[in-house]
């Protein structure tokens, strides 16, 4: 046995892996490139890997017919959309993941971008350094009447997972009131940092600031379509790091053209990178980061260390903690 490791690990992590067997390290950050699903088949076998590790890398079902020895994928992330699981269920093969391993990082940057939008931090930036900047005390007296600070302001958390939990936490830090809405939790709880609202449009209604905390898919597509986005707050602004198919664009960019929306500030679009033509880079409210919530140190050591230990659990024959497809484990008995 031996793994195969294309995601980026900690040194630490690394070495602690190749204590428990063989290991080739290849991380996609370092190469820059995504696997070739035939020739990443054809490699497995030929170099008798039973472990794969990847974080983007596309699993299709021919790779795991194409590669019978393979026996368990860990997918450094929350997110597996991009293996076949039922193709690596029918080959026998165990998935596991790294639920929440981006939480923290993407709560904080949900927290800079609504500061950001706040304070137009990215416009101020470029406004200095373009030599806009001519008069010392007019940007001052035009801030002091267009812009608010987060303190006393409604944030309004659309989806309870452990992204938008941690915003709801940071943003009380702000003196924020907090509102959510996630029809997929059962029941309020104590442990919430949010109070709990019974239908979208109250959170809509009621919110200055809503980060958008849901997955992609068709459960949430053009959920804040025209008609959510026109009966939002007048000025509310919208922070949205998970899914961008959640917008109707057209009538986003109708909402902040007119100035009903106060501001936009995305870390997620429809094509990475986003498509030169966008709408979206030519309006001054809104800001914009390249899909990298997730992209810190921490992330990846705390990713290493939760697929360490489950690649441990299976090397011993135990269940790992984060198992996808648990029904698969009844071939490892």
């Amino acid at each position: 046995m031996r793994a195969l490791v294309l995601a980026p690990m900690t040194p630490d992590s690394l070495d602690a892996l190749n204590e428990l067997l063989p290991v080739t390290y290849e991380s996609w950050t370092d190469t820059q490139q995504l696997a070739d699903p035939e020739e990443l088949a054809a490699r497995i076998e030929a170099e008798g890997v039973s472990v794969l590790v990847v974080e983007a890398d596309f699993l299709p079902q021919e790779l795991f017919q194409q590669a019978p020895n393979l026996r368990l994928v860990a997918v450094t992330r929350t997110d597996v959309a991009h293996v076949d699981l039922a193709a690596a269920s029918r080959c026998g093969v165990a998935v596991i993941n790294a639920p929440g391993r981006n939480a923290q990082a993407v709560a904080e940057l949900t927290i800079g971008l609504m500061l950001a939008l706040a304070r137009q931090i990215p416009s101020m930036d470029a406004k200095i350094k373009e030599g806009r900047w001519r008069s010392p005390v007019a940007p001052y007296i035009a801030m002091q009447t267009c812009e608010r600070e987060l303190g006393g302001k409604t944030l309004g958390v659309l989806g309870l997972g452990s992204v938008g939990r941690r915003v709801a936490r940071l943003a009380e830090a702000f003196d924020m009131s907090v509102l959510a809405y996630d029809p997929y939790l059962e029941g309020a709880s104590d442990t919430l940092s949010a109070k709990l609202v019974a239908t979208l449009a109250e959170l809509t209604r009621e919110s200055d600031y809503i980060s958008v905390n849901v997955p992609g898919g068709p459960a949430t597509r053009g959920l804040l379509g025209r008609e959510a986005i026109e009966a939002m707050k007048s000025g509310c602004r919208i922070v949205n790091t998970s899914a961008y198919s959640v917008f109707d664009e057209r009538a986003l960019v109708d909402a902040l053209r007119s100035g009903h929306l106060g501001g936009l500030a995305l870390d997620v679009f429809e094509t990475h990178p986003v498509a030169p033509n966008s709408p979206l880079l030519g309006l001054e409210s809104v800001a914009l980061t390249p899909h990298v919530g997730g992209a810190t140190q921490e992330t990846v050591a705390r990713h290493s260390r939760m697929i360490l230990d489950d690649i441990a659990r299976f090397l011993r024959g135990d269940r790992p903690q984060n198992l996808v497809n648990p029904t698969v484990w009844n071939n490892f008995g």
